[in-house]
């Protein structure tokens, strides 16, 4: 891993206590004009408040609202609503969240990581990966935002390998041997979130030590660390002093975590007039084997490729068909991508992501069901109720329920230097933005 450092941490100030719950957010990009109002209803400080000073998310605002977003920020400064810590500080940080009835606790450290060009470390201390493309609009929007509040806000979500707990065992001493520094608790999922700031030299050298040339994964944040690295560089080319502009804030978690899962990120498709699950399955013919699947609700369709050992299964929710709209499909061939997509690793072409958007929409759905010079429409529910909504009362015509992208894939597509395809992970709970941020100037 490249230089792994403490940060020098500006935190909300704990006076009134150290439950931080209306002061922290979901990040900027999962927020919208209802949830950031509901935020702000419950506290005006709240982080969300700098951190997304304009709406959308993902879109560039006008200059005036990221000029007004750095002038609150040191305004909370002032005012003793942030306040900068004595010591730079590592923090290990717990989130206890619950999926399906089961509870779960993930453990991470939240450290600075130095910036350096995605790829392997040209000084052999461990490479920066992404695995999902970026765009543009989303990059420049947190770069106006870092300039004008010369500030990481919300951190960058990186995974390491871990496989003999050296890490877990460390962030698990700091846990036990103490209570959290923060706390607080995000009220649209419910997540838990605890900090324990690590400031003493013997510990945080032994952190440094541990976790020193492995190779970090960016799981989520990849506009984020862009940003950072941007910044970086134009700090560089201006002559600037770049200070602590040459890290970026990271919450690190090891792969092999109990807590750490993933889970799917379904795909509803539109704009197929003609489609059916017959005429469907006559297009697939001699690609897929289609099997109906008794019952009329596709969330029986997770149960049904929970029980499914075939290496790529897809279930199907046809909502035209309301007396048998579920089936499973299943590739005839064991590398189905070889053909159309051989120059891509084996572990890339083995997404069911990759088969569903080039095999499935790119080779079947958009000759057979689309007008022409027309494309399959897209929408990417991550809850089956939500995919079963938007396909019995939009205009979509097909429901796809997909498998996790497993962790190990997310390694080895990455390692390649290759790019999934867009909602290929959903990395459950999200991280806070607020716990910790990490001062440029």
């Amino acid at each position: 891993m490249p230089d792994l450092q403490p940060i020098p941490a500006v935190t909300f100030s704990t006076q009134a206590g150290n439950d931080l719950s209306d002061r922290i957010a979901p990040p900027y990009d999962v927020l919208d004009h209802a949830s950031k109002g509901r935020l702000v209803a419950a506290s005006p400080n709240n982080i969300s408040v700098i951190d997304l000073p304009h709406l959308p998310a993902k879109t560039v605002g006008p200059d005036e609202a990221y000029t007004g977003a750095g002038e609150t920020y040191r305004r909370w400064l002032e005012d003793g609503i942030l306040e900068h810590r004595d010591a730079p500080a590592f923090f290990v940080y717990q989130q206890t969240y619950t999926v399906a009835g089961q509870t779960f606790k993930r453990r991470g450290l939240i450290g600075n990581v130095k910036v350096q060009p995605f790829g392997p470390s040209p000084d052999g201390k461990g490479g920066i990966h992404p695995h999902e493309q970026t765009f543009s609009a989303a990059k420049e929007d947190r770069l106006k935002l870092m300039r004008a509040t010369q500030a990481q806000l919300s951190p960058i979500f990186g995974l390491y390998s871990d496989p003999d707990m050296t890490i877990g065992n460390l962030l698990a001493a700091v846990i036990d041997s103490d209570e959290p520094t923060y706390i607080g608790r995000t009220s649209d999922d419910g997540v838990l979130h605890e900090t324990w700031a690590v400031d003493d030299a013997p510990r945080v050298a032994g952190l440094q030590n541990a976790i020193q040339n492995k190779d970090l994964f960016i799981a989520d944040g990849h506009h984020r660390y862009n940003t950072a690295l941007n910044h970086f560089n134009e700090l560089n080319e201006q002559g600037t002093p770049v200070g602590n502009a040459a890290y970026c804030l990271f919450v690190l978690i090891s792969m092999q975590d109990p807590g750490m899962i993933v889970l799917p990120t379904h795909r509803v498709l539109g704009n197929m007039p003609n489609f059916s699950l017959d005429a469907f399955k006559k297009a697939s013919q001699g690609k897929l084997e289609i099997t109906a699947i008794p019952g009329t609700d596709p969330a029986q369709l997770e149960q049904a490729l929970a029980d499914c050992d075939h290496p790529h299964a897809v279930g199907l929710y046809d909502p035209s068909n309301p007396d048998a709209p579920l089936a499973i499909a299943t590739t005839i061939e064991e590398d189905p991508l070889l053909t159309t997509h051989g120059n891509q690793s084996v572990a890339w072409r083995q997404l069911d992501v990759a088969i569903v958007q080039h095999l499935i929409v790119e080779q079947l759905c958009q000759p057979n069901f689309c007008k022409p010079d027309e494309a399959v429409t897209w929408k990417f529910p991550h809850e089956i109720s939500q995919l079963k909504e938007l396909a019995d009362t939009h205009d979509y015509q097909l429901g796809l329920v997909l498998r996790a992208t497993p962790l190990e894939s997310v390694r080895l597509v990455s390692e390649a230097g290759e790019l999934m395809p867009q909602k290929s992970t959903f990395f459950y709970p999200k991280l806070a933005t607020g716990l910790v941020v990490n001062p440029l100037d």
